[in-house]
C-alpha cells in the first residue's frame, strides 16, 4: 500500500507528458500553460487563502524567493514542455526529463557545496551518452552536423529549470507547509504567464481540449503532488527518487499505446543508459552513508 502513492504520482506525470503531446494542434501552448495554473489556483484558493494570509509576514519577507521558485518550477518548466511537445516525441521528452535528478545532483555540488563522488561523475557520463543517443536518433554525425532538435533543446532547458528549482527549494528550506508553497508558486505562474497568454494566438477552450487542461490542472498538478507528498512522508525522499526513475519507461509505454509512437533501438538503448546512469549515481551516493552508519 505504501508504494501506491509514488506509483500513482509517476503514472499521472507520465500521462501528463503524453497530454502535452495530445495538446499539439488542439490548444496553443500559452493557453494550456495559463489555464492549467489558473484552474489550480481557483481550486486551491478556498482552502489555502486563509492559511496563506495568516503567514503573510513570513511570505512578504521571502517573496523574492517564492517568485523565483514559481517562475522556475511552474512557469518556465511547464511552458517549455508544452512548446517542446510540438517538435519532439513524448518518449524523447520522458527520457530527457529523467535527467532531472542527475542535474540536481550536479547543481547541488556548486550551490549547496555537496561533494560529487566518482559514481555521480560516472553516472552523469553514462546518462549523457544515453540522452545523446536519443536526441541524435542513433546518428551522432547528424547531430554534430545539424545540432540538437529544437524540441529536445527546449526539454533540456525545461529539465534544467526544474533541477535548479529543486536545489533552491532545498537550499532555502522555507518554513511553509507544502500546500501553501504550491499555492503561492501557482499564483506566481498565473501572473507570469498572463502576458504570454494575452500576446499569443488563442484557440479557446472547447470540448476537444478541455479534458487535457483538466487533466493537467487537477491530476498532474494537485492529485500527483499530494500523492508524492504522502509518499515522501511514508518512504522518505531517497527511496522516492527511485520511483521518479520509472518516468521514462512509463511515458514510453503510454506514448506507444495512446499516440502510436514507435519505440526504436536508439530509444531502448538510450533510455536504458540514461536510467542506468541515474541509478548508478543514486546508489553510489547512498553507499558512503551506509558505510558511515555501519561504522558508528
Amino acid at each position: 500500500m505504501q508504494y501506491l502513492f509514488p506509483l500513482l504520482a509517476v503514472f499521472i506525470w507520465a500521462g501528463n507528458t503524453v497530454v502535452n503531446k495530445l495538446a499539439v494542434g488542439v490548444i496553443q501552448p500559452a493557453e494550456i500553460g495559463f489555464f492549467r495554473w489558473l484552474l489550480v489556483g481557483l481550486a486551491l484558493t478556498p482552502f489555502m487563502l486563509r492559511p496563506v494570509l495568516r503567514n503573510r509576514r513570513y511570505i512578504r519577507a521571502n517573496l523574492g524567493r517564492l517568485v523565483l521558485l514559481g517562475l522556475l518550477g511552474m512557469a518556465v518548466y511547464q511552458s517549455l514542455a508544452y512548446y517542446a511537445a510540438a517538435l519532439t516525441s513524448a518518449t524523447n521528452m520522458g527520457i530527457i526529463l529523467s535527467l532531472m535528478p542527475l542535474m540536481s545532483l550536479g547543481l547541488a555540488s556548486s550551490i549547496l557545496a555537496h561533494r560529487l563522488n566518482p559514481g555521480a561523475v560516472l553516472g552523469a557520463l553514462v546518462s549523457l551518452a544515453g540522452v545523446v543517443l536519443v536526441i541524435s536518433q542513433g546518428h551522432l554525425g547528424a547531430l554534430l552536423e545539424h545540432g540538437v532538435n529544437l524540441g529536445d533543446a527546449m526539454m533540456i532547458v525545461a529539465t534544467l529549470s526544474y533541477a535548479v528549482y529543486s536545489v533552491l527549494l532545498k537550499k532555502w528550506s522555507l518554513q511553509l507547509p507544502a500546500m501553501q508553497m504550491l499555492y503561492l508558486q501557482v499564483l506566481v505562474a498565473i501572473l507570469a504567464l498572463l502576458p504570454l497568454y494575452l500576446l499569443s494566438p488563442r484557440s479557446g477552450l472547447n470540448a476537444a481540449n478541455l479534458p487535457l487542461v483538466l487533466y493537467a490542472a487537477l491530476f498532474a498538478s494537485i492529485v500527483a503532488a499530494l500523492a508524492w507528498m504522502h509518499g515522501v512522508a511514508r518512504l522518505g525522499p531517497s527511496r522516492m527518487a527511485l520511483f521518479f526513475n520509472l518516468l521514462p519507461i512509463i511515458t514510453a509505454c503510454i506514448a506507444t499505446l495512446v499516440l502510436g509512437e514507435r519505440l526504436t533501438v536508439h530509444h531502448l538503448v538510450g533510455g536504458a543508459l540514461t536510467l542506468a546512469g541515474v541509478l548508478l549515481a543514486e546508489f553510489w551516493q547512498r553507499r558512503p552513508a551506509r558505510l558511515r552508519s555501519a561504522s558508528c
